[in-house]
């Protein structure tokens, strides 16, 4: 069974170019449309390129806190 997250990944991975999802609409087709803010957690989190989070919009119709770097963040390790 899919977790949520997995859910989550594969509803954003579908959404085709030039098309947008809210948060909320992204969570009610993973089977909880309270969770819009779990969405927001699952998509801050990722760094698959293959998964299109800027396609993930508020329901206002904006880009809430959508700051992906470049590459994933590394550790710095004491010498």
């Amino acid at each position: 069974m899919k977790t949520f997250s997995d859910k989550v990944r594969d509803i954003v991975r579908k959404i085709p170019k030039g098309k947008t999802m809210t948060y909320k609409a992204v969570a009610a087709k993973a089977g909880n449309p309270k969770a819009a803010r779990a969405v927001g957690a699952i998509m801050r989190t990722n760094y698959d390129p293959s998964i299109p989070c800027h396609r993930v919009i508020a329901s206002d119709g904006s880009m809430r806190g959508y700051v992906r770097p470049r590459r994933r963040p590394t550790q710095h390790r004491s010498a």
